[in-house]
């Protein structure tokens, strides 16, 4: 039995090269025989790749399946709530966001984020009807799933309209997430019935506007820009 000169691999006699490292067996006592074949195979074989088709089928099922077995256990059984609407829309928002992906992927990306807010808002929807009171899903819940939505949806947009780079992708994220902090605190007060000012979403906008300044100098100034991109990598 020899062993690889490289890594030290026992191997077999057959072998003209190690299988780990690929170093060339070489034998000067064995030249010019016939040596019996590898026990190894040579073909690398290849796991068939899932259909789109068959994947669909297969999430269609279970998520059907699983909201019908559950809407059944509830009124058969455990009928004091209707806490089958939750695994319901679960079951419904997995089947929009994976309906890109999945079902037919040629959708557009403005309409697929719209239907996956549409999605949320109606899951919402079904919570509130296991919940006293529906206010926090017209004042907070709804609003929130909305500007949600509109701010991916712009992001969206200027990705497709401006040139996109790391750099200006970072930008527009750090002008929509105090913008977005800032509306969030004033629906909580409206809803609270507190007075309408800016406490905790201050300190998320300066810390962004801070960062939005260092970002778009970086962007004007090119050699800035060159040199941020050669020491970061991107």
């Amino acid at each position: 039995m020899s062993y690889c000169v490289n890594c030290g691999v026992e191997l077999e006699a057959s072998l003209r090269e190690c299988p780990l490292c690929h170093t060339p067996v070489i034998n000067l006592k064995e030249a010019g025989k016939e040596f019996p074949p590898s026990p190894y195979p040579t073909d690398k074989g290849q796991v068939e790749v899932v259909k789109r088709k068959d994947l669909g089928i297969l999430l269609s099922v279970v998520l059907t399946a699983t909201g019908a077995t559950c809407l059944l256990l509830n009124l058969l059984v455990f009928d004091r709530s209707l806490w089958s609407l939750l695994v319901i829309g679960i079951c419904i928002c997995l089947f929009v966001f994976t309906f890109p992906v999945v079902y037919y992927s040629k959708m557009p990306l403005f309409v697929s984020l719209f239907a996956d807010g549409m999605a949320v808002a109606v899951y919402l929807y079904m919570i509130s009807y296991l919940t006293p009171s529906s206010t926090w899903f017209r004042e907070l819940g709804l609003p929130i799933v909305a500007l949600v939505t509109l701010a991916l949806e712009v992001f969206t947009l200027l990705a497709k309209k401006v040139p996109f780079t790391i750099l200006s992708g970072a930008l527009c994220l750090f002008i929509e997430i105090p913008l977005f902090c800032t509306a969030l605190e004033l629906m909580i007060r409206r809803m609270l019935l507190s007075p309408l000012r800016l406490t905790w979403s201050a300190v998320v906008l300066t810390v962004c506007v801070i960062i939005d300044v260092a970002l778009v100098t970086i962007l004007v100034k090119k050699r800035l820009r060159n040199e941020v991109r050669r020491r970061l990598h991107f």
